[in-house]
């Protein structure tokens, strides 16, 4: 399993879903094992193996010490020509992998059928494929323009020809990946001012662990992560499944970073099954991206049910009700629609409080926004939550709101009813589909939006119909659930490699 997010390091929503899965996996009695970007702190102790750069640091020495098996398994990347065709380098790894299927069907067709195609050179057309493919690059303009998003062939060479080395020689390449990777994730969250480069150091990482270790398919998390996949696939001819949790127009709307969307388009295409968290998602990957709908399987995510429920009337305030919004302060999420949401409650209920929980791009202008329509006394900002601290703040609260544009899933709400809190979400969430004591409304819809939470606030059995429903509800979303769905893609995924 790949991903950038996992706890101890946790940014958000993704590392939340990783870690509920990952523990019905294994509960399930499966084996998982967690590739991070991060060297894992010194004695940390989780339900998967995980495995990173300093792990990867003391397999090179293992291997030299004659301590460790010179790979777990075979590569498998497919065969090259029979005539010495030199691969262009600038191939991606996609392309390498179709450059190579294609000469070997024509060397095979001309083998098994010469008189069909006289005089036809199999090496030529190849080359001829290869030309097409660069023009057709090149004509392409990319807003990141100056990476190469997709892992270059080289490395997938670089690999693939070690599968037979002797320990020493695979220790050697192991050690050179390590000096290539230098510092990753580096930034705020774990995210590094390079995030192109930083996917294809991790690729790398990746592939140097990959032939230490001994797996069946490849679960991929977010895009960052596809290059290494579609690598490790190619390598391994292990079978890919990428998750998709989020896509680059949830993020950024319709003005995407191409240089995004090229990554999660060749990791859609080049995977074997496809994970959508919700039907939403699932159209969006159909009709966006051009992924074949049957390649898609939709699992919803879960919420941890080991959860203590909070003590009625335990909120912290007596006086004063809580309105919680609680996510990244980001377009997707909707800050600025909770915030005129609640000056529009405030000219019905002055003893409210609004809290805002969450850190984002768009923090400082929402409080600049709270203050300029009159309301910045009645609008808390909290920053970045973890921990206890997320538990405290939706035990506090009175009722919860995401009120976001383009939500692929959201677990948030999921947790607030754990908590026993009653919810309002946006229409436009993969989460209203599988929840049906939630209120409901378009992202948009601020009056309406303003309507429900007064509602809720002022009619004591409306509250306590959607919190006791909503606790019945959550029974039938759990991560053993969505684990079970998960490994049944797995073994689609397997049975068509």
């Amino acid at each position: 399993m790949l991903g950038w997010e996992f706890p101890p390091f946790m940014s958000g929503g993704l590392g939340t879903a990783v870690d509920g899965l990952t523990k019905s996996l294994v509960s399930q009695g499966h084996e998982v094992v967690f590739v991070l970007p991060h060297p894992i702190p010194e004695g940390h102790v989780s339900h998967v193996e995980l495995v990173g750069p300093r792990i990867l640091a003391e397999r090179a020495v293992g291997l030299r010490a004659g301590q460790l098996s010179r790979q777990a398994i075979p590569a498998r990347m497919p065969p090259g020509p029979s005539e010495t065709t030199e691969l262009p380098r600038s191939l991606t790894t996609q392309e390498t992998v179709t450059y190579r299927k294609i000469m070997t069907q024509l060397e095979t067709f001309k083998a098994s059928s010469p008189s069909s195609y006289p005089g036809v050179d199999a090496g030529d057309v190849l080359r001829r494929v290869v030309e097409t493919i660069q023009e057709e690059r090149e004509t392409t303009t990319h807003t990141a323009s100056s990476t190469s998003p997709i892992v270059s062939s080289a490395d997938t060479e670089q690999f693939a020809s070690v599968a037979g080395s002797s320990a020493d020689e695979l220790a050697t390449v192991i050690e050179s990946v390590l000096e290539s990777l230098g510092e990753m994730g580096t930034g705020s969250g774990g995210y590094g001012s390079d995030l192109f480069g930083d996917a294809q150091k991790y690729a790398r990482l990746v592939a140097a662990l990959g032939m230490t270790e001994r797996f069946d398919v490849i679960h991929a998390h977010d895009w960052l992560t596809y290059p290494a996949g579609m690598m490790l696939k190619a390598i391994t001819g292990k079978p890919l499944v990428c998750h998709i949790h989020a896509t680059e127009f949830d993020r950024s709307g319709e003005h995407i970073n191409q240089g995004v969307y090229d990554i999660e388009r060749a990791g859609m295409h080049g995977a074997d099954r496809v994970i959508a968290v919700s039907r939403l998602t699932k159209a969006i990957v159909h009709e966006r991206y051009g992924v074949a709908d049957g390649k898609i399987d939709v699992v919803y995510n879960g919420v941890a049910q080991d959860g203590i429920q909070p003590q009625r009337g335990a909120a912290i305030e007596k006086r004063d009700r809580i309105v919680l919004f609680l996510g990244r302060i980001t377009m997707q999420k909707g800050p600025e629609y909770f915030i005129e949401a609640a000056k529009r409650v405030l000219e019905k209920e002055d003893n409210v409080k609004f809290v805002v929980a969450g850190s984002g791009d768009m923090a400082v202008r929402m409080i600049e926004h709270a203050a300029s329509i009159g309301i910045g006394h009645k609008v808390l900002f909290t920053g970045f939550l973890r921990g206890r601290d997320v538990d405290r703040v939706y035990q506090m609260a009175d009722c919860y709101v995401m009120p976001s544009v383009s939500e692929p899933f959201g677990i948030a709400p999921l947790e607030a009813m754990r908590n026993d809190v009653p919810v309002i979400v946006s229409k436009q969430s993969g989460v209203s589909e599988v929840l049906t004591h939630a209120l409901k409304v378009d992202f948009w819809d601020t009056d309406e939006m303003a309507n429900k939470i007064v509602a809720v606030l002022r009619y004591p059995p409306l509250s306590q119909t959607l919190r006791e429903h909503g606790r019945f509800e959550l029974r039938g979303l759990n991560w053993d659930g969505a684990a079970e769905k998960c490994i049944k893609v797995y073994a689609r995924a397997m049975a068509e490699v």
